[in-house]
Order: structure tokens, then C-alpha cells, then sequence
């Protein structure tokens, strides 16, 4: 695309919590918008939503690689409490199993089992 209204440093663009989107205001009285998982995707166009305006963003994609998308923000925060939680009690679980293994010399016993 070569039509871009501006090309816009990221700098200059401001962080919205809410909505998760950097935005720039837009000539209609809008703004122009663009995520983080877009960035981290190296994709540098921010478009409004109320007109057909569209601006290029200036940016260094190596700041956005290694920063969770919006997606796996908003999920972490929503339920990583219980995920965290389950993770932590297989890790202490696989940690005491290790610390009750035992290892003998006795060979293995077969059982008869009714069918």
C-alpha cells in the first residue's frame, strides 16, 4: 500500500488499557488504532474505524517480539490464577514423587488378578 494519510512513530502514539490498542488521533475525529499482536506480526498499518484513512506506523519490531499478545494478556489475566495454580501443583507433585522414589534390588513380583 502507498497511500498512507502519515507515517507515525510509535512514540507519538498512545497506549489504551482498555481497548489494548495503541491509537493516534484521525482528521475525521476518530483515531487510528493498532494492537500489539499486530506489531509483534510486524504488520505497521493502523487503520480508523470510522473512515478509509490509514496511517503507517515507525517502529522497531524487536521491542514487540518478546511481549505477550493481547490474547495471552487478556487470557492471563482472566483465568491464570487456576492454570498457574494447576501448574504448580503437578510441578510440586513431580517434586515429591522424586523425593519418596526408591530403588531396590528385589525383582518384580507377578500378580494374579481374577478376570
Amino acid at each position: 500500500m502507498g497511500a498512507y494519510y502519515d507515517e507515525v512513530e510509535i512514540e507519538d502514539m498512545v497506549w489504551d488499557e482498555e481497548k489494548r490498542v495503541y491509537h493516534y488521533p484521525c482528521p475525521c475525529g476518530d483515531r487510528f488504532e493498532i494492537s500489539r499482536k499486530q506489531l509483534k506480526n510486524y504488520e505497521d498499518i493502523a487503520t480508523c474505524p470510522s473512515c478509509s484513512l490509514i496511517i503507517r506506523v515507525v517502529y522497531d519490531p524487536l521491542d514487540f517480539e518478546d511481549e505477550p499478545s493481547d490474547d495471552e494478556e487478556e487470557g492471563a489475566s482472566a483465568g491464570s490464577d487456576s492454570e498457574e495454580s494447576e501448574d504448580e501443583s503437578e510441578e510440586e507433585t513431580f517434586e515429591d514423587a522424586l523425593e519418596h522414589l526408591t530403588i531396590s534390588d528385589e525383582k518384580p513380583q507377578a500378580i494374579a488378578v481374577a478376570a
